[in-house]
């Protein structure tokens, strides 16, 4: 008996150690989940500047003050008068020189250098902070389980921002061709990247904001209908904002500045005096402000739709997340309209841009809610 009596015990003793442990999801895979959530922060935050001063060096003329692109040797500034002279003579070669700013002495071409320059450092700032930041939580084995492809991606695109830069600037950097400016297709694909980067990595700090068998048994309620409504609204925003660039490269914005006419009609005039037919629809002034018009009316339009499925969600915080996004929706279409009406300042026309980025930010983050909807208790709802 004394035998039986102790195999019992130990049976018993064996139970209480693999008795399941709550966590047990996060255990082993957790990593440093809020040091790269504080880190992702930040590179939001560096590419929110980054857009900024993109638009400003648009705005400003500025980007074609450096006609080389040398990723290392390009960080140091000219140091001595006779250096920035022959910055200023490689200037004076390309046609925005030639056609549009001969006026300027070596004074005003400093300033615009230093716009173009910053924008460039900027970009090498982000750079290294992602390469520290990933390599060192790497290297400390502190990236969770599954996390480590996902961390690549924003540093991946980071490289191919770069490039895709140089690809901008050099279709305005031109002898004899008549370009004073980018081309505007090519700015859409780089202001366009710069949206995809901010959404990884807005995506990530969502994710990485919650513990990850939180995410697990969220899934399992998502609201599949409205996760796709808002995908659609998400898809149709980013197509706003490539026809904003659009609208940017070509300074459309200042060609008509009467709403809700355009040049006094409803189809601005001569919208086909290029030829071939399709240059219009990408380098016809008037054409392609209405074209971005239209295309936020629409987007507005989609948006109401999209708010009030919103606003049937069971859970609280993801109709509150409609609703911030539909309210920062309709101000950016207020700021659109005084964009036209005041000839796009650039104060205003930075706001707008940055609206932009508060706008993809805020549908993002409902389309989060739908996927991964936060349970609330029936006394906290």
């Amino acid at each position: 008996m004394n035998g039986k009596r102790s195999i019992f015990e130990e049976v018993s003793d064996t139970a209480k150690q693999q008795a399941v442990q709550p966590g047990m999801i996060d255990r082993g895979r957790g990593g440093a989940r809020g040091a790269i959530r504080v880190w992702l922060m930040i590179l939001f935050a560096l590419v929110v500047v980054m857009i900024a001063v993109g638009g400003l060096t648009r705005l400003t003329d500025s980007g074609l003050s450096i006609t080389e692109w040398r990723p290392i040797t390009g960080a140091v500034p000219p140091m001595t008068e006779a250096d920035w002279q022959a910055e200023f003579d490689k200037y004076k070669e390309i046609d925005q020189w030639r056609i549009q700013n001969q006026w300027m002495e070596l004074d005003d071409f400093k300033s615009i250098y230093w716009w173009e320059w910053g924008h460039r450092q900027l970009g090498r700032l982000i750079g290294l902070v992602w390469a520290v930041g990933f390599l060192g939580f790497l290297v400390a084995r502190k990236i969770p389980t599954g996390w480590t492809g996902k961390l690549l991606i924003p540093g991946v695109l980071g490289g191919v921002q770069g490039a895709v830069g140089w690809w901008m600037v050099a279709s305005g950097v031109t002898q004899g061709e008549g370009m004073i400016a980018v081309a505007s297709y090519r700015l859409a694909v780089h202001l366009g990247l710069a949206f995809v980067i901010l959404g990884f990595l807005a995506w990530y700090i969502f994710m990485l904001g919650r513990e990850e068998r939180d995410l697990m048994q969220a899934r399992r309620a998502k609201e599949a209908k409205l996760f796709s409504l808002s995908t659609g609204l998400m898809h149709f925003a980013f197509l706003q904002i490539l026809i904003g660039a659009m609208v940017a490269g070509i300074d459309a914005g200042r060609s008509y500045t009467d709403w809700p006419l355009i040049g006094g009609q409803i189809l601005p005039p001569d919208v086909t005096a290029l030829e071939p037919m399709w240059r219009n629809f990408f380098e016809s002034p008037g054409l392609v402000q209405f074209i971005h018009r239209c295309a936020g009316y629409l987007l507005f339009a989609f948006g109401v739709i999209v708010w009030r499925r919103g606003g049937a969600s069971a859970h609280p915080q993801t109709r509150f997340a409609f609703n911030a996004a539909f309210a920062a929706l309709s101000l950016q279409v207020v700021i659109g309209i005084l964009t036209v009406v005041y000839a796009a300042p650039w104060q205003i026309a930075i706001f707008h841009q940055f609206m932009a980025v508060v706008v993809w930010t805020l549908i993002l983050r409902a389309r989060f809610l739908t996927a991964y909807p936060i349970a609330t208790s029936i006394r906290g709802a």
